[in-house]
């Protein structure tokens, strides 16, 4: 006979959770479609690799201008994400973070059965991929010390500044990201040792010039050339080993190694679902934005098509065609109509905007609830309350974005 908790790891194992549409990615392309899918009825189950929402915006320039999204002069990555939360809150949809897809596969109903990495389970009506470039993970220091650091004295990302406040620094890499932060942590860290393998950076030419005046304000170091082995006796760092151009090596006494070379981007599993790819990315019709396989679409940087431009407004043109298309593969033979959130009584009853919705027949399906004892019940959007009388809020004045004078 099974425990009490055998037979519950069993139910949780055995559960579905049942939604019209899978999203993979929670990018802004992945919530826009949970926008576009929720004007025309469709619940929305989330998922991403990642342990927050936002995707690219957040993972590479969460604080860095955006200024090409239409009526939107300027915003940061971060804020942009932020406002299509809000936007999506109406139609309650269900996340499922740090989790990525492992499996789809078709089932008799001809719905799909999707599995991630935590055995969450999905019984989905379609699956749209909306995964940017693909899964990230940090460009990783290869020295045998690194492994056992990770986490203590080395990272890959800046989780708490305060982590730094007053240590000894050594930043590895020559983008944007390795720059921002020399100089973010310059008067919070007691020495900064910035180490790059060229002279020649990644980063915005401002960005590059701050770091330069710093270091000759002697308030930061340069140091060309590669790490080659770190030293951390008793499992605690205390140098770094640089290469120098010279062939020199030397020893940099430190308490804290930054490494930010970068995310590698990889479809992972994705690559593995028998869709066609070209160039490492889904094929897909730009009418419909269907991949090979009919009832799983990509949307966003992940797809192919003559034409594709990669950028966050070509995304949502195609999130928006992407929804018609489910709407009609759902629907064989019925045409969605288009509708105007303007005139629309039933789109308008859906954002929760409506006055009066006597007589609206359009059917309104409620995002599916997750299961309480399910191993990644998923997070929900906070209660959404509009007002039916108010305008809507203006953009906000984007925050002070940091810029080197």
């Amino acid at each position: 006979m099974r425990s009490t908790s055998q037979r519950a790891h069993l139910r949780m194992d055995t559960t579905l959770i049942c939604t019209d549409a899978v999203i993979v990615g929670a990018g802004p392309v992945g919530l826009f479609q949970v926008f576009e899918l929720g004007l025309l009825g469709l619940s929305a189950h989330v998922i991403d690799s990642m342990p927050q929402i936002g995707g690219q915006c957040i993972e590479l320039y969460p604080d860095k201008p955006i200024y090409d999204i239409p009526a939107v002069p300027v915003c940061t990555g971060r804020e942009l994400i932020e406002r299509l939360q809000v936007q999506i809150r109406p139609f309650a949809p269900q996340f499922h973070l740090d989790e990525t897809v492992s499996s789809v596969q078709r089932m008799d109903t001809g719905r799909f059965e999707v599995v991630t990495s935590a055995g969450t389970r999905f019984d989905t009506r379609v699956v749209i991929v909306a995964g940017g470039l693909g899964a990230f993970s940090p460009r990783e220091l290869e020295v045998p010390e690194a492994a056992a650091l990770v986490g203590k004295s080395l990272h890959y990302k800046v989780g708490d500044p305060a982590l730094f406040d007053g240590k000894d620094i050594v930043i590895a890499g020559g983008g944007d990201a390795a720059l921002d932060w020399s100089m973010a942590l310059v008067d919070r860290a007691r020495s900064i040792v910035l180490v790059h393998r060229s002279s020649k950076f990644r980063a915005a030419p401002a960005h590059v010039a701050r770091m330069l005046e710093l270091c000759d304000e002697a308030r930061m170091q340069f140091l060309e050339g590669d790490i080659v082995g770190l030293e951390a006796p008793q499992g605690e760092l205390t140098s770094v080993r640089v290469r120098v151009r010279s062939g020199v090596v030397q020893r940099i006494e430190t308490e804290q190694l930054l490494v930010l070379w970068g995310l590698h981007p990889a479809l992972g599993p994705i690559a593995e679902w028998g869709l066609t790819l070209e160039q490492h990315q889904l094929a897909v019709d730009n009418a419909t934005f269907q991949t090979s396989t009919p009832g799983i679409f990509a949307v966003g940087d992940v797809n192919s098509y003559p034409g594709k431009k990669k950028l966050i407004l070509s995304g949502f043109h195609e999130a928006a065609l992407c929804a018609f298309a489910a709407g009609e593969y759902l629907n064989p033979g019925k045409k969605v109509p288009l509708q105007y959130t303007t005139t629309s009584t039933a789109l308008r009853r859906r954002l929760g905007v409506s006055a009066d919705v006597e007589g609206e027949s359009d059917r309104v399906v409620t995002p599916a609830s997750p299961t309480t004892d399910h191993k990644s019940p998923g997070v929900a959007a906070p209660p959404y309350t509009p007002s039916r009388k108010s305008a809507p809020e203006p953009y906000p004045t984007p925050k002070t974005l940091e810029r080197a004078s």
